[in-house]
């Protein structure tokens, strides 16, 4: 029987994850920086979670001439500058925990 963690505990450390560096910093920055196309969420390895960023951006410039695509473009990088903002504001230790060992994608 295969136990699963509760969603509380994001910053606890999974000790089953070997240790890899931690891309805070540049996770941050780029979600400020370039965060609706999804790359922060690339460099993390959540590729699904990029590929949804970057589709809603593409699909805001191709709707943008219906002015729907002004409405569609704004929603991927408030989410970038939320997420870039929260990452940077975290402790090294409670960022890895939380994105890199435990695998959290949103917020």
């Amino acid at each position: 029987m295969e136990t699963t963690r509760p969603t509380e505990d994001w910053n606890k450390p999974n000790h089953d994850v070997p240790r890899q560096e931690n891309k805070k910093i540049l996770a941050g920055i780029l979600a400020i920086l370039l965060g609706s196309l999804g790359v922060h969420k690339f460099i993390l390895g959540y590729n699904q979670e990029g590929i949804i960023l970057l589709g809603i951006t593409i699909v805001g410039y191709a709707t943008l001439c219906l002015l729907i695509g002004a409405f569609i473009v704004w929603i991927p990088g408030i989410i970038g500058l939320i997420e870039g903002i929260i990452y940077l504001t975290k402790t090294d230790e409670e960022f890895y925990n939380t994105y890199q060992a435990n695998k959290r994608p949103w917020f």
